[in-house]
């Protein structure tokens, strides 16, 4: 029998998708062997504040970031399938995780491992998210690290609890079951702040911005479209 399938989710405002976010992918396509990853731009990111791109550039934006992705998978011989999916975008109202991971569930079906990848501070305001405390009866929570990031301090009571309950220290205990664990990676750390990255490029020095930032299809959209000037 074939065994199930191991489905990667990252899902965020993508605002703009930089290096951080690729190395994030890169890092748990690897260490999971990935049979797909999706990069999922949000459509109304309602907890985001401030000015946000249209959902239509953010997804141009991660559709050129996907291509620089896979050229990375190429060379590294990781030979996860890579798609852009469309699915908040489309959907009218707000962007919760729920929805989404809700709509994967029933393509993929009950079996397959469901990995919802995301940085340590976005699981930190898990009980701010929609519908939280269902979540991982759909998905899994693949968690990387943020440099010099407090974890303990971070840490609100209910976080705690809930990671006593969830947490899995191995790997496998996440591609071997369709949902429930947190993996809090102790190996990778990223900078995934888009924010202070879209601080740096409306500043007079912001096209100074190079391949060590952003990945180059994103920068040349970036450019051509005179965003986050």
């Amino acid at each position: 029998m074939n065994a199930p399938k191991k489905i990667g989710i990252f899902g965020g405002t993508f605002d703009p998708p930089h290096l951080g976010h690729l190395k994030l992918a890169t890092h748990f396509a690897k260490l999971f062997q990935l049979d797909e990853l999706l990069l999922i731009p949000s459509g109304e990111p309602w907890q985001k504040a401030g000015n946000i791109t249209p959902a239509k550039t953010r997804l141009q934006l991660t559709q050129a970031a996907a291509i620089d992705l896979a050229r990375t998978f190429l060379y590294l011989k990781i030979s996860t399938q890579i798609g852009v999916d469309r699915v908040e975008v489309d959907r009218a109202g707000p962007s919760y995780a729920i929805d989404t991971i809700q709509d994967l569930r029933r393509r993929y079906g009950s079996e397959a491992s469901l990995i919802w990848l995301m940085g340590v501070d976005s699981l930190m305001t898990l009980p701010t998210w929609n519908s939280w405390k269902g979540l991982l009866t759909q998905v899994h929570f693949a968690v990387a690290n943020r440099p010099e990031y407090d974890l303990e301090q971070a840490m609100s009571p209910e976080m705690r609890d809930f990671l006593t309950n969830h947490q899995t220290l191995e790997a496998s205990a996440i591609e071997n079951s369709p949902s429930g664990r947190i993996y809090l990676d102790k190996t990778l750390a990223v900078d995934l702040s888009s924010s202070d990255l879209r601080n740096r490029l409306r500043t007079p020095s912001g096209n100074s911005l190079g391949s060590d930032q952003i990945s180059s299809h994103v920068l040349e959209i970036i450019t051509n479209l005179g965003l986050y000037r």
